[in-house]
């Protein structure tokens, strides 16, 4: 008998190091000798902090904490962007990685060459993306703007565009996980905000597996049940989102 694959994610002891470059406490010589090299001296940085965590197969999670708290990064690990340092992924094979701030979309191409190149990115072929070209151009709003270069596209445009590329992907390619980065709250007026919010609520009622990173509180009361507190790279709390948002909210005071 055929096992069945397991949808589980699984996160053993995982950390992520990223070094960036300081000048703290350099010498006369050493500033020079790195002005004429072009380099800077590196320090090391650990962003995610040996992390273990599991997430149920159809469950909603939501994770919250402050800027550079290792959310985003934590997220893109599972996505398999990032390579961890240190510790063990496993996750379902068929998973999306949903970033809120335009990832993947290249500015010197134009609405329809992207839409091209994220759906051949994300593993959806080229007969498929036909198949929902038109249902992304009509969604975004942007149809005038088809064969425009997106460095004349506003922010907001921008963002249109990024959320109706994945959203309509993520549909046709079934996906068993979403790992959804700020997703909410995109670019464009009322009306789109409002069509973009029913279109993601549709898509989290299906039974996929979500992780949400987003620090508006009130996506992730409505959306998630368990919610995940990382502070300097570990998890300070995982509980419920009633009990975890209280805990996040009184840190906040102090």
């Amino acid at each position: 008998m055929e096992k069945k694959e397991s949808k589980k994610i699984i996160l053993d002891k995982v950390s992520k190091i990223f070094e960036v470059g300081y000048r703290d406490e350099q010498s006369t010589l050493s500033r020079f000798i790195s002005l004429i090299s072009g380099r800077q001296p590196k320090k090391q940085r650990r962003v995610v902090s040996d992390i273990s965590l599991e997430v149920e197969e159809g469950e909603m999670v939501g994770i919250i904490g402050k800027n550079g708290s290792g959310k985003s990064t934590l997220l893109r690990m599972i996505a398999g962007i990032y390579i961890p340092d240190k510790g063990t992924i496993l996750t379902p094979k068929n998973i999306l990685y949903i970033n809120g701030f335009n990832h993947g979309i290249k500015l010197r191409l134009t609405m329809r060459e992207n839409i091209y190149l994220v759906g051949s990115i994300v593993g959806v072929q080229g007969l498929m993306i036909k198949e929902v070209f038109e249902e992304i151009v009509e969604f975004s709003g942007l149809r005038e703007f088809v064969d425009t270069k997106i460095y004349q596209f506003s922010s907001g445009m921008i963002s249109r565009l990024n959320f109706s590329i994945f959203i309509f992907f993520s549909t046709l390619k079934k996906s068993d996980v979403l790992l959804l980065d700020e997703v909410f709250g995109a670019g464009g007026d009322i009306d789109f905000k409002q069509k973009a919010e029913t279109k993601m609520n549709d898509l989290l009622k299906s039974g996929v597996t979500v992780m949400l990173v987003s620090h508006n509180l009130t996506d992730i009361q409505n959306h998630c049940k368990r919610v995940i507190l990382i502070e300097n790279g570990i998890v300070k709390v995982d509980g419920d989102v009633e009990q975890v948002l209280r805990i996040y909210k009184e840190d906040a005071k102090k």
